[in-house]
């Protein structure tokens, strides 16, 4: 009885978040559809030629368009690589697709804090000049040539599918494509695939969330995190969340539920913006990034994405609290949430019907078909046939069996 008490609850904390943030992750996935659609990526890589600043702020504009999954982010930036963008370039992307996207900040908001989505923007845009500085000053020419010469191999991953179709055309001018059928026809389709794709990282992230806040004591994460000796803390929490991360094996957004208990246990401000920006070198992404790039790529990414990590979010730290920005508090609605009537139903019952819209449209035109075909590697946009190899999204990428994507 005592065991099943203890599930019971978990259980209720996991679906007390998931009732505090439907409506947010709704909205987020909306913006990220919206976008998807109305702003074109078939010319991407012929923009990011290099990696000069111009190359720099479009691949974080462009991946800031995309979407938020990192596994799907990783898929893209291989694409893009084998169209012909610049290498530096294409991880400032990647980066930019997994930390400076709609979705992800609305979703912070909502668990936590708005100073967590600043952070998570602000942060992100440091990790990109952080990267960069270090692949230009320690990424030799022979290691950039023999990963680029493996990423044109061929060997396609389980996203390549998503990816294609997020970097194709659309006709038209943005208004035209905003306000036509067809515009809102494929807005549906991007929408339900956002939800296909992460849905399994959400629910999972929930879950752990869920019974990490009902079965581990606040007491264990304030000697954890060294609460009681501010400075250490500060550094020690920008330093172990993206291990974290690691250990939790989900995408970014999955990741949030977590950082919000995280945050409650009493790691520092700077610890949740490295704990978000971890899920890129999560060891599923790292096998991934062997089969893409080969080995020595994969090394030198996984310690230079840390560094970056870790250096962004402490600089991050230190200008919130120079700002006095970094809440004093941490407490999170979400975690200590109550179900009742209010703003967040009211909310929640609004975007359910947005929901259940564009899923009814997207079954009557044509979506679960053209999923099934990306399954069976028939759609191919990108005019690579291998390239276009299947859509099982973020729960089914490699490295994670029938689990996981980004």
């Amino acid at each position: 009885m005592n065991i099943l008490s203890a599930l019971c609850h978990a259980l209720w904390v996991s679906f007390t978040m998931l009732w505090q943030i439907f409506w947010g992750l709704s909205l987020g996935f909306l913006f990220s559809a919206v976008i998807e659609v109305t702003v074109s990526k078939a010319e991407m890589s012929k923009l990011l030629p290099d990696h000069s600043l111009r190359s720099l702020t479009r691949a974080s504009l462009f991946g800031a368009a995309s979407s938020s999954c990192s596994y799907a982010a990783v898929a893209m930036a291989r694409s893009m690589i084998r169209k012909g963008a610049d290498f530096t370039a294409t991880m400032a992307f990647q980066f930019a697709a997994t930390n400076l996207v709609l979705d992800l900040g609305m979703l912070m908001w909502v668990l936590i804090a708005w100073q967590f989505a600043a952070a998570e923007f602000v942060g992100g845009a440091i990790m990109i000049g952080v990267l960069v500085l270090l692949f230009r000053f320690f990424l030799r020419d022979s290691l950039k040539k023999q990963a680029i010469d493996q990423a044109n191999k061929g060997i396609a991953g389980s996203m390549e599918g998503h990816a294609a179709m997020s970097m194709d055309e659309q006709n038209g001018t943005w208004k035209q494509r905003l306000t036509s059928k067809d515009g809102w026809k494929t807005i549906s389709h991007s929408y339900v695939m956002n939800w296909a794709m992460l849905w399994r990282d959400i629910g999972v992230g929930l879950l752990v969330a869920g019974a990490i806040a009902a079965w581990v004591p606040d007491s264990f994460w304030q000697k954890f995190f060294m609460v009681n000796h501010p400075t250490v803390a500060m550094i020690w929490g920008a330093f172990i969340g993206p291990l974290i991360a690691v250990a939790s094996f989900t995408c970014s957004v999955g990741n949030v539920p977590l950082a919000a208990v995280l945050w409650k246990g009493g790691i520092s401000f700077g610890g949740v913006a490295s704990f978000i920006f971890g899920d890129l070198i999560i060891l599923p992404i790292l096998n991934i990034y062997r089969k893409y790039y080969g080995g020595r790529m994969t090394a030198f990414m996984a310690v230079t994405f840390y560094v970056a990590m870790v250096v962004a979010a402490l600089i991050v730290e230190m200008v919130f609290q120079l700002a006095g920005w970094v809440p004093r508090e941490h407490h999170t609605a979400v975690v200590d949430a109550a179900i009742s009537f209010n703003y967040t139903t009211i909310l929640n019952i609004f975007f359910g019907v947005i929901f259940a819209i564009l899923t009814v449209v997207f079954f009557k035109t044509g979506g679960p078909e053209m999923m099934r075909m990306m399954e069976r590697g028939e759609h191919d946009h990108t005019g690579d046939g291998h390239e276009a190899s299947s859509h099982r999204h973020c729960a089914e990428s490699p490295g994670h069996g029938s689990h996981q994507q980004h």
